[in-house]
């Protein structure tokens, strides 16, 4: 430990490039001064495991697990090296493949025989040559010997680069005498039209070369397809570091901001050289660039189609028919990525890889390319992404910072139809990838990877190019019409009035609504890209686990998991989302969303039933949360917003009463009486929801202060803690036999209660119009959580019905089963509309302007989705009434709606008296 050997840390550098995750696992100890000992950087492994530091040590089992558990690994994921025996036996015996390590360099060449890549700084990055994209060795040392005058008397070591899907490139090792070379050549085997052309690679490099461009030193190119069976070139190696994870793991927050700005910096250098003194005036026809690519890549796309890809269809339509033309035309580099960057190891780049793809053109093209990352997620295959990453914290720059960067040094104006260019830009390597894809059919991919994932990619980049396709659709058709639904803020015939404090810039922006994802700001989508990621890495997988446990005797303590899963969501910024920015205009408290923003995160975690919980965004906390950021006084907030906010408590709101029709809040007959410094509670309340939680120490007590005042002016609502004297849950109830532990809905009986009177909610006499306020947003809330479960039980309608089939036919093809689902596509985009237009009225208006259309999305849509329920239930069989499938809980909730925060009833007759206010108000 004293002295670390240099090729033991540069082997453990050399993983972390190819992506492995690496740990140290050290029976180590502390200096005096109480800080552990270890005499190397350890930035390049994930995870340190010191004995020092956890109090335990090898060869105990304990240490191991602990291991594999921050790795993230199983263990016959895992490698193990070590040199003593003891503890190589534990390693095995937990099922770990181990290696003794006696040489260190015999250990090495095992480890890199386990993993197939080479693990020195020479050779990193290399495989064995695949045996499809052999070359003729001899044939090449008589080229070096008798074109380059090399007087070589041995053949020299060739090793495949692992990198790239397109030309094979090779590492060609000739000895300690000489330096090493790069040699790219051609793949095998029929070819695509003008496609992997080597020979202008090797022109446009040496060109770009003698302008301050960072290329590889190039040595020779042979056009002599005698010599190995395709034109090649040769280079020398530049030793250096290449990147596959754009997250680049290892590095601190500065180099990494240096390095993606250093690719904008390097991306303007090819940008501005001037193509007629570099020589390069004829690499390329010029003008028209874009409309040119898009005919050559769909030729492409054509000529290697195998299959129908929907979205590939769509982009070869809509393309040609909006391609943008920028008088600019420079030299582009058509490929230019963080992984075609050769970097140093203090980020600097070395050189710039990869040149098959340039030309002359739009250099707009290549900015967007280089943006790709950002929008693949970090699982995505061969192309691993940042969605969901938390770039600030990396200090990655965002997509915009990266655009603004390249904008300023290149001196131009803001760009406005960058969505077009990411549009084309997907639609392009979709075609790329198809091209790999039919090579892989046949054996010719250069990458065994390629095979099992190219169909993959390719369907999901044309899926990808649509949706910056339809974003800058509708940013044409809006900048025409200057709205988005131009949807005006009015409740019938009347103009509701517009606040100062609406939540954009204008008025006129005021009243765009953007009705699909993509219309929402660059802030907003990236917390829905990290939400989705959630969803799908971390509460998805564990759903069905939940279900089972809520139905266990245990179901009344919330489990572990999702505890723990809480404190990722606030790691991850997804933490109290649902506060309105109006509610919260210093955004002190939430993450200052509009309701319009928090409904397309509201709709994803409805999905799962288990999921708002999990982001402090579950009802009735959120209602109770708006109003203590409303009403509350400091010492309320600071007892209890703050751990509400924080999620150490939970909480109850007690309205509803068994003995009346609650739905009209002047029925209300529990009593809140004042007695010296206190009130005295007594009342019978029923469905109060979050009563049964262990957690729950607040109910939020509506009641009358004054039976004998104005109708509107009887009620109040009071704080009152769950352990105060005379509180007592009298039973759980049950939704269609469910009992939604372990938050559950309760008979709670107060009798003889008394709290300070500094417990009342702003005032007495307030409660209505509290009320009022609570149960707008609250509304909503349900609504959107209803969307998102519609839409995951017509996806797993659609997953089921391809599976199955009844009497020898799909039942994907039965009429029955096309005409449900796509009624339930029209009505949930339907749904999604009115609830969406809801949502921008209460941002503009407010929730009193908004009063007609919140009472018809409570009508529509509890009572809709229940349908879409029931259709998904009947595709599934018997299997969609069982807890294997989240339905039955989505139509519990569904069907409650109908009567939570009041009945259809009850709204049907406020949107009719409003209509016909409006009728009178025409005449």
């Amino acid at each position: 430990m004293g002295n670390p050997i240099k090729e033991v840390l540069e082997a453990v550098e050399c993983l972390k490039q190819e992506g492995f995750k690496t740990a140290l696992l050290t029976n180590n100890w502390k200096k005096g001064d109480g800080s552990t000992l270890l005499p190397f950087d350890t930035n390049n492994f994930d995870v340190i495991i010191e004995s020092a530091v956890e109090g335990m040590n090898k060869p105990s089992m304990p240490i191991y697990n602990l291991c594999l558990n921050r790795l993230g690994v199983a263990a016959h994921e895992a490698i193990f090296l070590d040199d003593m025996m003891p503890n190589l036996q534990t390693a095995k015996s937990a099922g770990i493949f181990s290696i003794k390590v006696e040489d260190v360099f015999v250990a090495i060449n095992e480890l890199e025989e386990q993993l197939q890549v080479k693990l020195s700084p020479e050779r990193k990055g290399t495989i064995p040559v695949r045996k499809d994209m052999q070359i003729n060795v001899a044939n090449l040392t008589d080229y070096l010997n008798g074109t380059l005058g090399m007087d070589l008397n041995h053949e020299p070591e060739v090793f495949q680069f692992a990198h790239g899907q397109s030309n094979p490139t090779y590492l060609v090792d000739i000895g300690p005498n000489h330096p090493n070379m790069v040699l790219r050549k051609k793949p095998p085997g029929k070819l695509l039209p003008s496609a992997h052309a080597v020979e202008r690679e090797y022109r446009v490099m040496k060109a770009l070369s003698k302008n301050g461009v960072k290329t590889p030193p190039l040595i020779s190119l042979c056009e002599d397809v005698s010599v190995l069976g395709t034109p090649f070139y040769l280079a020398n190696q530049v030793c250096g570091n290449i990147y596959k994870n754009p997250s680049l793991p290892g590095m601190s927050r500065e180099t990494r901001k240096d390095v993606y700005n250093q690719m904008v910096d390097t991306l303007c250098s090819i940008h501005k050289v001037d193509v007629d003194q570099a020589g390069l005036s004829d690499y390329g026809k010029k003008g028209n660039f874009i409309e040119r690519q898009v005919k050559t890549w769909s030729r492409q796309y054509r000529s290697s189609e195998t299959h129908n890809i929907k979205h590939m269809e769509l982009l070869l339509d809509w393309l040609p028919k909006h391609t943008t033309k920028n008088p600019t035309s420079t030299v582009v580099h058509g490929d230019y990525r963080l992984d075609n960057l050769i970097l140093s190891s203090t980020g600097e780049v070395l050189s710039v890889l990869d040149w098959e793809l340039s030309t002359l053109g739009d250099p707009l093209s290549d900015l967007a390319y280089s943006c790709i990352p950002h929008f693949l997620p970090q699982t995505f295959p061969i192309l691993p992404g940042l969605k969901g990453v938390n770039l600030n914290e990396l200090g990655i720059p965002t997509v915009q910072e990266i655009v603004d960067r390249y904008c300023k040094q290149m001196n131009v104006g803001k760009i406005e139809n960058f969505d077009f260019y990411m549009a084309f830009t997907f639609f392009k390597v979709a075609a790329i990838m198809q091209g790999v894809y039919k090579r892989s059919l046949s054996g010719q991919a250069s990458s065994a990877k390629a095979v099992s994932v190219a169909k993959k990619i390719t369907e999901s980049m044309a899926e990808l190019g649509w949706t910056f396709a339809s974003k800058e659709g509708f940013r044409v058709f809006n900048s025409g019409l200057d709205s988005g639904l131009n949807i005006s803020a009015t409740s019938g015939n009347h103009v509701a009035t517009e606040r100062s404090y609406s939540t954009t810039t204008s008025s006129k922006q005021g009243m765009k609504i953007p009705y699909d994802a993509s219309g929402l700001s660059e802030r907003v989508q990236e917390l829905r890209t990290r939400l989705l990621v959630f969803m799908e890495e971390e509460v998805y997988p564990r759903e069905q686990m939940w279900a089972k446990y809520y139905n266990t005797d245990k179901r009344w303590t919330p489990h572990a998991d999702i505890e723990a899963l809480k404190e990722k969501a606030k790691a991850a910024g997804l933490w109290n989302l649902f506060l309105p920015l109006e509610s919260d205009p210093e955004e002190k408290y939430g993450a200052g969303l509009t309701n319009v923003e928090y409904a397309f995160l509201c709709e994803i975690m409805g999905r799962c039933v288990y999921a708002p919980e999990i982001f402090n965004c579950s009802a009735p906390d959120t209602g109770n949360m708006e109003i203590l950021t409303m009403f509350g006084t400091d010492a309320q907030k600071e007892t209890w917003l703050e751990p509400l906010l924080e999620g150490k408590i939970r909480s109850c709101f007690a309205m509803t009463e068994p003995k009346v029709a609650s739905s009209d809040a002047r029925n209300i007959e529990s009593s809140i009486e004042v007695d010296g410094d206190s009130f005295v509670l007594n009342g019978k309340k029923w469905w109060t929801s979050g009563a049964c939680h262990p957690e729950c120490k607040l109910a939020v007590f509506m009641g009358k202060t004054d039976p004998t005042g104005p109708a509107h002016q009887q009620q109040s609502m009071i704080l009152v803690p769950m352990d105060s004297e005379g509180v007592t849950i009298v039973r759980h109830l049950t939704v269609y036999g469910i009992d939604d532990a372990p938050a559950g809905h309760a008979e709670v009986h107060f009798d003889n209660v008394r709290v300070p009177r500094e417990n009342v909610i702003d005032c007495p006499g307030a409660g209505f119009r509290i009320a009022q306020a609570r149960l707008g947003p609250g509304r909503i809330h349900h609504c959107m959580r209803l969307i998102g479960s519609a839409e995951r039980s017509l996806d797993l309608m659609k997953t089921r019905v391809r599976e199955r089939t009844t009497f020898g036919k799909a039942l994907v093809e039965r009429d029955t089963i096309m005409r449900d689902i796509a009624q339930s596509r029209i009505e949930i985009d339907q749904l999604r509309l009115l609830v969406l237009k809801t949502a921008h009225m209460m941002d503009t208006v407010g929730n009193k302007g908004a009063m007609k259309e919140i009472a018809m999305i409570k009508v529509a849509t509890p009572l809709t989705v229940s349908k879409i329920i029931d259709r998904s239930v009947q595709a599934h069989g018997a299997a969609g009434l069982s807890d294997d499938f989240p339905m039955a809980m989505f139509y519990g909730w569904a069907r409650a709606l109908r009567l939570a925060d009041g009945p259809d009833e009850v709204h049907q007759r406020a949107v009719a008296r409003i209509e016909l206010a409006s009728d009178r108000d025409r005449k």
